[in-house]
């Protein structure tokens, strides 16, 4: 089950790479670009394209899978990998990773993750370039056995067949209002994201933010088909701790007032506040959610800043340092860790969310369906790009799919037996 040759090829993610601190110091926009001098290492500008770089694994009858590897949308920032860099990861593969791959058996996917991920000179490789490679590796192995992706990971981590959807999420970017009508009328489980990065949209003592929350509530009401009720996702990056203060108490009075403003439906904060480290913000978070929770409020931590690695997502989730993780695919490497990852947070009673990155693709998109779908997740994100009619139908379809095939295996195991 060898692998016998392995492709490059260049390309786009689905958005930008964005400085998020010169972004969050007031750096003002002009259409759709930043204006101003970028502040993180590696970033020409405010806003770069982002760049992805697909692998190809070709194997022993001339099939090639593919997997892709890019970074996340704000690279370089809270401990994320520095900004994608096509031609160094281009070099790591030729030099370091191909022919490791040549040596390892396609058919066994986890030993070939470890084989092909071995560290470095004591340094793990890239999680860009863990995050593709181990795509290509999962699609290898479903090929080669006449699997799903999603039926690999059941198997390699001993895992029943799933029956039941993942609950989808979409995100907005800056066509907030345009973009939430489309979720409403599309019915997307949980919505909108609202991309609050920014002072302007926040508000004087969050007032411009809770004014757009009132608003998503009653635009659902106005819109949305008869009983639909979504829950309502905002990330907020930081921006609760920037302007009402870092102070646990103030943060959860201020959550528990959002929340209060729209009583018949779920909310979800992501980022309510960066804290500067990992063990601040789980020491922080945790008060957060422990105040939530004494109140009986509806309202949910989603952690994001700070957590990247499936090493930070077991100790928020042990801490019990948020009511839901947000898994963000690019960050945590490879795409088993994902999988680890989601088993982690069900272990702990934390609610699981496989997110991930606007600037992925298609490929990373539908492979994290199917182990968002394998492993149950709480959810998962419509990804790639800031639209919503793309992102909504390549994750939507791909669980469709996936799903029909998975009952006609169990209607054919049921017969079987």
């Amino acid at each position: 089950m060898q692998i016998k040759d392995v492709l490059l090829a260049a390309g786009n993610g689905a958005f930008f790479y964005d400085d998020q601190a010169a972004i969050r110091a007031g750096a003002p926009q002009d259409g759709f670009i930043y204006v101003g001098e970028p502040t993180t290492p590696g970033l020409t500008s405010i806003r770069v394209p982002a760049s992805s770089l697909s692998v190809g694994l070709v194997l022993a009858d001339d099939a090639v899978v593919w997997g892709d590897m890019m970074n996340v949308q704000y690279s370089g920032a809270a401990g994320r990998d520095a900004l994608f860099d096509t031609a160094k990861i281009s070099d790591l593969m030729s030099r370091v990773v191909t022919p490791r791959l040549l040596d390892v058996d396609a058919s066994r996917y986890i030993d070939a993750c470890a084989d092909a991920f071995e560290p470095l000179e004591d340094k793990r490789l890239p999680l860009a370039l863990e995050y593709g490679v181990s795509q290509a590796l999962l699609r290898a192995t479903a090929y080669l056995q006449r699997r799903t992706m999603a039926e690999v990971v059941c198997a390699e981590f001993g895992l029943p067949l799933p029956t039941l959807r993942v609950p989808i999420y979409c995100q907005s970017g800056d066509a907030r209002e345009i973009n939430v009508d489309k979720m409403i009328l599309k019915g997307v489980d949980v919505l909108p994201h609202g991309l609050i990065n920014s002072w302007q949209k926040f508000g004087v003592a969050g007032q411009t933010f809770m004014e757009f929350v009132k608003w998503v509530a009653a635009r659902t009401r106005e819109i949305g088909r008869p009983g639909y009720q979504p829950v309502l996702h905002f990330d907020v990056y930081g921006w609760i701790g920037l302007e009402i203060g870092l102070e646990t108490q103030r943060v959860a009075d201020f959550i528990c007032k959002v929340a209060d403003s729209v009583p018949d439906f779920t909310v979800n904060i992501e980022c309510p506040a960066d804290f500067g480290s990992t063990q601040a913000q789980i020491d922080n978070y945790a008060r957060i959610v422990s105040i939530l929770n004494d109140r009986g409020s509806s309202a949910r931590i989603v952690v994001d800043e700070r957590c990247n690695t499936l090493e930070d997502i077991r100790l928020f989730a042990e801490a019990k340092a948020a009511h839901l993780i947000q898994i963000k695919t690019p960050d945590v490497g490879s795409i088993a860790d994902t999988a680890r990852a989601v088993l982690f947070c069900k272990e702990n009673q934390v609610g699981a969310y496989v997110g991930g990155s606007c600037t992925e693709t298609d490929l990373s998109a539908q492979a994290s369906v199917h182990v968002s779908v394998a492993t149950q997740a709480d959810m998962m994100l419509a990804k790639p790009g800031m639209g919503v009619d793309e992102a909504f139908s390549i994750v939507g379809n791909e669980q469709s799919r996936l799903l029909a095939i998975l009952n006609r295996r169990r209607a054919q195991n049921e017969n079987v037996g």
